[in-house]
């Protein structure tokens, strides 16, 4: 169903322009009703994507690591079923994310329980270092004591210097082994 133009709200194409185009669709929606128009956020949306229009985010953006195409996958041993757990510690999975603070980024490493969906380890540092996976995982080892033969299940996003950016058996991570 096509909706007119002319049921749209008056006035929004200027208020972009008078921001040199910066203005997205939260500050076009604001000063509308600061002007005293009345119309939804999700209206001012679909207008300005109808024309093309789009507001400029100050964000730097972040742009994760790739793996080159050279490096061999390893076998996918969960094969993407993560609910396939029949108990506790026998699959982890693993993730990597980054949350902008007030200082600069904030790298945060996460390892799940597949099977509770619990967090069993996590680490946090100022960059993006192998290190950071490592503590992860060496917490959730050191909290959980996994059996010999747990699944470690990560991305194929990857730290310079630590191969466990994919999935392994935790054979060697028990602590009564070292």
């Amino acid at each position: 169903m096509q909706r007119s133009m002319s049921r749209s709200p008056p006035g929004w194409p200027a208020i972009h322009a008078a921001s040199d185009g910066t203005y997205g669709v939260p500050r076009v929606h604001a000063e509308l009703a600061a002007q005293g128009v009345h119309t939804s956020r999700r209206r001012v949306a679909r207008l300005m994507a109808e024309q093309g229009l789009e507001g400029v985010s100050r964000r730097k953006r972040r742009h994760s690591t790739t793996t080159p195409s050279t490096r061999p996958a390893a076998p996918d041993l969960v094969l993407r079923r993560f609910s396939a757990a029949s108990g506790p510690n026998q699959v982890w999975f693993a993730d990597i994310t980054y949350v902008p603070t007030w200082e600069g980024w904030l790298y945060v490493a996460l390892v799940v329980d597949a099977w509770s969906r619990r967090i069993v380890g996590w680490a946090m540092r100022e960059g993006l270092e192998a290190a950071l996976v490592v503590d992860a995982l060496g917490m959730a080892t050191l909290a959980r004591r996994p059996a010999a033969g747990a699944i470690h299940h990560s991305d194929r996003g990857s730290q310079s210097g630590f191969k466990g950016s994919s999935q392994h058996r935790l054979v060697a991570l028990r602590v009564g082994d070292r």
